[in-house]
């Protein structure tokens, strides 16, 4: 009898968490709102260097509305850029591979990933700009790697800091489609995760359709 309780106990928390995160914030301007992941926010707004589960280090924080990378932040670019077309469309090909809760389209999606970052013409990028995308480049590169390589456990915890890298990359470059940053309250061990959709339904890529509905929108791009 008190293991039911219990169980029934857990089930009503894991629900009335989902439910807490679906309300939306949407910004009339679509001005840009800050993802939500397991930083800290309470240094200041400097740079915090992060671990991941796996032991990878990445530079990722936060500043205000912004997103930052390294100790740069970013504003969001509002251009219609067709030149990172690929790269968002690989990036959601994986994110609807973790959906579908299927490793080999997952990684399928990351092989085209990984295409698509040799076919960006960075040739066309300078100064600042081009510095930027070369760190973000990096960390994406290599999250991209094990997601290829791993099973889908590790896919899903290395796709959190993926969509962190590809957030920032549209942020410096733009794009030409309409994204929706979703925000899963019990992703990442319950400190919350984000992804980036091309629906304004929610789901989520972090537990498939074991809690698929799970999550809000928090922003609108385009």
């Amino acid at each position: 009898m008190k293991k039911t309780i219990y169980v029934l106990a857990i089930a009503v928390l894991i629900v009335t968490a989902c439910k807490d995160g679906k309300k939306e914030t949407p910004s009339a301007d679509h001005s840009e709102m800050e993802m939500k992941n397991d930083h800290n926010d309470n240094h200041d707004h400097k740079k915090t260097e992060m671990k991941n589960d796996d032991g990878h280090n990445h530079d990722h924080s936060k500043m205000g509305n912004k997103t930052t990378h390294s100790d740069k932040t970013i504003e969001q670019n509002k251009t219609k850029n067709p030149a990172t077309t690929p790269i968002v469309n690989a990036y959601l090909q994986i994110k609807n591979g973790l959906v579908a809760t299927d490793k080999s389209a997952t990684a399928k999606g990351a092989t085209t990933l990984l295409t698509a970052f040799k076919g960006f013409d960075m040739s066309k990028l300078s100064g600042d700009t081009y510095k930027e995308y070369i760190n973000i480049l990096d960390s994406a590169k290599g999250q991209t790697e094990h997601i290829k390589k791993s099973d889908i456990d590790h896919q899903r915890k290395h796709f959190k800091n993926l969509s962190q890298d590809i957030s920032e990359m549209i942020a410096l470059l733009g794009t030409e489609k309409t994204l929706y940053q979703d925000h899963c309250p019990m992703a990442n061990n319950g400190k919350g995760a984000a992804w980036l959709s091309e629906t304004k339904d929610i789901k989520n890529p972090y537990f498939g359709d074991k809690m698929l509905h799970c999550g809000s929108i928090t922003k609108q791009i385009n």
